[in-house]
This record gives structure tokens, C-alpha cells and sequence, in this order.
């Protein structure tokens, strides 16, 4: 199976300011959502996305093929992210949700559904930072375990494991708040 991205990398490495729009086009709004998973700041997600774009025009002459062109960008922001972090000594995750007031005729089932949204994304803020990322491409960008394992630089068997506890420890955070509003 062909990667529909490389000829765009190829192009990309010969200068070819179209070719990066267009691989632009392709990856920008799974990338985003990706890198503002991991930080949860627009402004920032925004910067390190053009971080990533400016890198692969950069460097897309190295790009070896030996994995697929997204899992090269996504390893790109991954790196970015935690070098971000690390630079601002920040290594946990801001989780405030700001509050909306709905007066529409569900504003129940929105309140409900709000909430838990809001707990799943504190679920999701407990977990490890690699635990995080592989369940964040696994489930939100529906990357197959080889392709996470290339952006993370680990063995393929390494993110089953890490899926497979994220899963666990996530099913135990929402379990817990399922009990305490039972006996509440």
C-alpha cells in the first residue's frame, strides 16, 4: 500500500511551496487537534502547528519512508510538544472548562452531556503524558497502533501495553465518579 502523502513530501523536498499547502491542507485540523489535546491552549497549539509545518518544509529531504508521511508529521509534533513543555517546565495539563449557560428547552441533557465531557477530559488529564497520547491518536485520530509507536519511537507491543492501562485507569476514573454519584 502507496502513502497518498509521500509524492507531496517529495515535492515539499524540492521547494515546492504548493505541495507543503497541500500536505498543509491534508494534516491541519487532525494535527491541531492533536497538539491542543496535549495543551489545551489555541494560541499555543496554534504556534507549535506552524512549528511542525516549518520543520517539514525543513527537513523533508531527510524523510527516509520508513513510515507512513502523517506519522513523521505527527512524531514532529509530539517532539515539538514536549520540548515545549519541558522548556516551560509546565508537565501537567491545564484541564478548566469554562461554564456555559444554556437556556434552550435541553439545556438538562447539554448540562448532563457537558459534564461529562468535562470528566472524561479530567480522566483524561490523570493519565501519564504517554498514556494520554496513545489513547489521543488511537481513539480521537484513529491511528493504528504501528503508526502511534512510530510517532512515539517505541515497539509497537509498548503502546498495546500503554492503551491497554490508559483504558483500565480511565474505566476506573469515570467508574468512580458513576459510585459517588450513586451513593451521593
Amino acid at each position: 500500500m502507496t502513502d497518498p502523502l509521500a509524492p507531496l513530501l517529495s515535492a515539499i523536498a524540492a521547494h515546492d511551496k504548493a505541495a507543503l499547502a497541500a500536505l498543509y491542507r491534508q494534516l491541519e485540523r487532525p494535527l491541531y487537534r492533536f497538539i491542543l489535546s496535549r495543551l489545551n491552549d489555541p494560541h499555543e497549539a496554534a504556534d507549535i502547528l506552524h512549528d511542525v509545518f516549518m520543520e517539514v518544509w525543513r527537513s523533508a529531504g531527510r524523510f527516509e519512508g520508513k513510515s507512513k508521511v502523517q506519522t513523521w508529521v505527527f512524531g514532529i509534533a509530539w517532539r515539538k510538544v514536549i520540548d515545549l513543555r519541558r522548556k516551560t517546565g509546565r508537565m501537567d495539563m491545564p484541564g478548566e472548562t469554562p461554564e456555559i449557560v444554556d437556556d434552550s428547552a435541553d439545556t438538562e441533557a447539554a448540562l448532563l452531556a457537558g459534564q461529562e465531557a468535562a470528566h472524561l477530559r479530567h480522566c483524561l488529564d490523570e493519565l501519564g503524558d504517554e498514556h494520554r497520547m496513545a489513547i489521543t491518536l488511537a481513539f480521537y485520530e484513529d491511528m493504528p497502533y504501528g503508526q502511534i509507536a512510530e510517532v512515539a519511537r517505541v515497539p509497537e507491543g509498548t503502546i498495546k501495553t500503554r492503551i491497554f492501562h490508559a483504558k483500565k485507569l480511565l474505566l476506573r476514573c469515570l467508574s468512580g465518579r458513576v459510585t459517588r454519584e450513586v451513593a451521593g
